[in-house]
């Protein structure tokens, strides 16, 4: 009992550092939330009044619609090849027994420690060579490895925490190894799953730098918002900043209430 008396201040300090941090993060927030409904004709805080015109500008603008919907396609798309690479992946990185797969394994999270830039002149090199420069598709596939690790991160810690006797089991009883995994193992990682693919959607939609060096004129709603930025500066910006920050909030609590579960003995 008095050891545990000892350690309640040290959690009390870091709940209030860890809540000073998180307040100092969303601090810009309540400059650009304000911002994004004002009735000024350019960035001014605070504004003079409230309006909607920012966000029917956004509706109204051709370009930036078309920059929105080229990002959720290209994020979608990333979606599906970073679950289609990493699930298999990650069978055979939990699950194999060969050497190397610990080498391996860190080679898969290096997009993480690699500077983006880095990676992105590295990927325009050989998509130039591959004719993929300003095409939707070739922006998706960049972003695959960014997201992959993530998929490959969550989808092993599912597969570790997985008791393979439930295979076994229905092998006994004459089912072949897919069909196991398709009827057994994937339905209980089914938080993971979820989670992953939540994860690997927002990391393509918010990526920027990739799309700088790739996208050409066929611009992702990130490198638009540069555009503007350096060009002109006017509250619409703030609206699909807004916007931006309502999908992530959005798909990061919807990865968070599925993702329950990860874990043993956590809730669902």
């Amino acid at each position: 009992m008095p050891a545990a008396r000892r350690r309640q201040p040290g959690k009390f300090a870091l709940g209030v550092v860890a809540g000073l941090v998180f307040a100092f993060l969303m601090l810009p927030l309540l400059v650009v939330f304000p911002i994004s409904v004002s009735s000024a004709s350019y960035l001014q805080f605070p504004p003079p009044g409230f309006s909607w015109q920012w966000y029917v500008r956004f509706l109204e603008d051709v370009t930036w619609v078309e920059s929105a919907i080229r990002s959720f396609k290209v994020a979608l798309l990333c979606t599906a090849l970073s679950m289609a690479l990493g699930v298999p992946l990650s069978f055979a990185l939990v699950r194999s027994r060969l050497r190397g797969m610990r080498l391996a394994d860190r080679l898969v999270a290096a997009p993480i420690i690699v500077p983006n830039i880095i990676i992105s002149i590295a990927i325009y090199s050989l998509f130039s060579k591959l004719q993929l420069i300003g095409v939707w598709y070739g922006i998706a596939i960049a972003h695959t490895i960014l997201a992959l690790p993530f998929v490959v991160i969550l989808v092993s810690a599912g597969l570790r925490t997985f008791d393979e006797a439930q295979e076994q089991a229905a092998m006994g009883l004459g089912a072949t190894w897919g069909v196991a995994v398709w009827r057994i193992t994937l339905p209980q990682l089914r938080p993971s799953l979820i989670a992953a693919a939540f994860l690997a959607f927002v990391t393509s939609f918010d990526e920027l730098v990739i799309a700088m060096f790739l996208s050409g004129a066929s611009m992702t709603l990130p490198k638009k918002m540069f555009d503007n930025i350096m060009l002109e500066i006017d509250p619409t910006i703030a609206a699909v900043s807004v916007m931006q920050i309502v999908l992530a909030c959005i798909c990061l609590g919807a990865a968070a209430l599925f993702g329950r579960g990860v874990v043993p003995g956590t809730p669902r």
